[in-house]
């Protein structure tokens, strides 16, 4: 059987898609017969070496240029997803942040919260009945309020537990559409930027965790888990799944 006559003819828009684990996210959806709608802020050369990847094994790509803190831009972009690919099948919403400099005072809530409900509102009208929504989170915003978090990560952390329950509070007008919501939860990444970022402000934490853990998953294999959350049809909606030990003592 051909790659295009293995195809399942389902289409997935990974936003953040352009590096790190939503690059590797976009593969692994590809190897698993999505074609795939790669999203990015501003680096369009990353996102289209992505796409190319992605056609490598035998699927369609596009690339969908949206700061998702942007309104006018998010609109923009799902407009263009409504022309060509035409619809959707699964939302793996990756992008975040929140550790950025130089931004405002409540950017991290506009990222990981406000982007996120309104790229759900927008890419609802074009998902299909059986579509998945798939929430990327980190276990310290899951269990934010229940278990610490480092100093520097508590913005990124309060605003994504915001951001997951908000999502969490449209299960019931998803199950009406007949689209379900999985989480996917990681402990810190290896080679992600986002610890790389916290280990600026607290070096040796990275390594501390590390050796705290055990282990800690890598880019891959957090994506791996992303792919195969978003195209296992025995998961209910509401589950959540864990990458990497849940653990921790700070």
């Amino acid at each position: 059987m051909s790659a295009h006559e293995s195809r399942t003819g389902k289409v997935a828009l990974v936003t953040g898609g352009s590096r790190g684990v939503g690059a590797a996210t976009g593969r692994y959806l590809a190897e698993r017969g999505y074609d795939v709608v790669v999203n990015y802020r501003n680096k369009a050369k990353r996102a289209e070496t992505v796409v190319a990847e992605i056609e490598e094994r035998g699927r369609r790509g596009w690339i969908a240029q949206a700061d998702l803190t942007d309104a006018a831009q998010t609109e923009a972009m799902f407009a263009q997803i409504g022309r060509e690919p035409g619809s959707l099948d699964l939302l793996v919403l990756n992008a975040s942040g929140g550790l950025e400099k130089g931004m405002a005072a409540d950017y991290a809530m506009q990222v990981n919260l406000t982007a996120q409900t309104r790229a759900l509102d927008l890419a609802l009208p074009l998902m299909r009945s059986g579509g998945r929504v798939v929430f990327v989170t980190s276990h310290l915003a899951h269990f934010h309020g229940q278990k610490p978090v480092y100093p520097a990560y508590e913005p990124v952390a309060a605003s994504k537990r915001a951001g997951e329950t908000a999502l969490r509070e449209r299960i019931p007008d998803l199950a009406e559409r007949g689209i379900s919501l999985v989480v996917v939860s990681g402990d810190l990444i290896e080679g992600s930027i986002t610890p790389r970022l916290m280990e600026r402000q607290s070096p040796g934490l990275i390594e501390a965790r590390r050796e705290e853990a055990g282990d800690l998953p890598t880019v891959e294999e957090f994506a791996e888990a992303i792919a195969d959350a978003a195209a296992d049809a025995t998961l209910e909606t509401g589950e959540t799944i864990f990458v990497g030990s849940t653990e921790w003592e700070l």
